[in-house]
């Protein structure tokens, strides 16, 4: 029960910090979107999406790794720290030099290529703090890593006030993430320095250290997390990537508009796996019972939150549109829609995900996302010339739909399936559930927006509980973490 409530706790911290860096991070993009106008914030989202999907090379899994070892023997910490700094930059060196060779090679406008370096900075800032990060993660001092979150997005939203109010272009727009980056990675060095005085005092020390053998065995290690992670970061932006070079600037800010508010829905399930994930890590060794039980907790979680959340936004779609972007967006709605329910799918995904991890089966998460690529692309190929941005949107989400089912035959696999009777339960519940609060909306669906979530949501957990949906034991766990806070 201790450990459940140090994953709650923690789980709660992330959560809390990445809705407000997310909803400030979702901000800047809105603003961003209205400002430099479909073409532009075309432009300003192939960048992202490009330098996302190249800018894994700068980590590679490393901090996964770092995270599962660390949690496991502390001792290392100080030798992760060191050598990961010098790792780290030489990738970085390389990453920058493939992404200038590559969008060279595509023949995209000058102006777009500078967007595109200018980002790549960015994100080799980001990949120094992530060491960091990684570091308060092993350690479960998730509340540093929060705040570094927060810092981040309130910076940015700060920065696109004034670049809005100064009149910047898609360049200058790109600019304030360099400088969010660099001030986030100061912070983490500081919060190294004053909270991990030890840790810092050895890293200090020797800062970068040289161990080949070390290196060695920590790419291999790191291998498969790092693979996974490219495979799922081309997933999710290849759809970008391709809309750029078969259709052009404002099919790709279309879609993002829509793909942007289904990125912030994820979340949930990534404050809960960063929480679980150092746990989790132990109970491999400790406990298996206990490690089943987090996974079957964990997914339970997910499914319950996840699917109101699909009906709600596809209810909502055009109202969320509107208000957030303006007509001008407005064929970005039924993207949204059919985003909505990939989300879905992630939520459940999240869960198996931190599973295989924990068991040092990353090697199957590797796996299935490589299905899933070919999967996605070869969708994108087929829908893309014929539907455009909508077929982008349907190719992600029967892609999602494809890993999820892979997620469970693996599971039933390694010994870890969900029994069906369970499964069922909670489906039929939250289904139930969902189904009048989405009736609910429907009836009330000119009710100010801000008053029908909240009570649509009172109506979704009232129904939940009165069908036993949420047991005694979560109520509990719920209670214990309230009353410790």
């Amino acid at each position: 029960m201790d450990n459940l409530k140090r994953i709650a706790r923690n789980t709660s911290v992330l959560l809390i910090s990445q809705i407000l860096g997310y909803g400030l991070s979702f901000f800047n993009i809105m603003y961003a979107a209205r400002h430099l106008g479909v073409d532009g914030f075309g432009v300003l989202s192939f960048a992202l999406a490009f330098t996302a999907i190249f800018g894994i090379f700068m980590d590679f899994g490393l901090r996964l790794l770092t995270v599962r070892e660390v949690a496991r023997d502390k001792s290392l910490a100080p030798k992760y720290l060191s050598n990961l700094s010098a790792m780290k930059f030489a990738m970085c060196v390389i990453t920058f030099l493939l992404i200038a060779a590559t969008v060279s090679i595509m023949g995209y406008p000058d102006k777009t290529v500078l967007v595109v370096y200018v980002i790549t900075l960015a994100v080799a800032m980001n990949a120094f703090t992530q060491t960091f990060y990684s570091i308060f993660q092993a350690f479960e001092r998730m509340e540093y890593q929060s705040l570094g979150q927060i810092l981040n997005g309130g910076l940015l939203f700060s920065g696109v006030l004034v670049a809005m109010k100064l009149d910047f272009g898609v360049t200058g727009f790109a600019m304030l993430y360099v400088l969010s980056g660099t001030a986030c990675l100061i912070y983490s060095i500081i919060i190294l320095r004053i909270k991990f005085s030890g840790l810092y005092s050895d890293w200090l020390k020797k800062k970068i250290e040289l161990d080949l053998v070390f290196w060695k065995e920590t790419v291999r290690e790191a291998f498969p997390f790092g693979l996974a992670m490219l495979f799922v970061m081309i997933f999710y932006w290849i759809s970008t990537v391709m809309l750029s070079s078969m259709k052009g600037e404002a099919e790709v800010g279309w879609y993002n508009a829509a793909y942007r508010i289904v990125l912030v829905l994820p979340v949930i399930p990534q404050s809960l796996i960063a929480a679980i994930y150092p746990v989790t890590s132990m109970f491999y060794k400790t406990s298996t019972d206990s490690l089943r039980m987090s996974f079957e907790k964990a997914f339970k979680y997910l499914t319950i939150i996840g699917v109101p959340l699909g009906v709600a936004t596809t209810l909502l779609s055009k109202r969320i549109i509107l208000l957030i972007y303006g007509e001008k967006y407005s064929n970005s709605i039924l993207p949204l829609q059919i985003l909505a329910w990939s989300a879905v799918f992630i939520f459940m995904s999240t869960a198996f995900g931190n599973l295989f991890n924990s068991l040092n089966r990353q090697s199957i998460g590797t796996k299935i996302t490589g299905v899933c690529v070919l999967v996605n692309v070869v969708l994108n190929i087929i829908l893309i010339p014929r539907l455009s941005f909508i077929g982008a949107g349907i190719s992600t989400l029967l892609t999602e739909l494809v890993s999820l089912f892979l997620c469970f035959v693996w599971s039933y696999k390694i010994g870890y399936a969900i029994q069906g009777k369970k499964l069922v339960n909670i489906f039929l519940r939250v289904a139930a559930s969902s189904a009048v609060m989405g009736f609910y909306i429907t009836i009330f669906h000119n009710m100010n927006i801000l008053v029908l979530i909240p009570s649509a949501t009172a109506v979704y957990f009232i129904l939940l509980y009165a069908t036993r949906g949420i047991d005694k034991g979560d109520i509990d766990l719920f209670h214990s973490v309230i009353l410790r806070r």
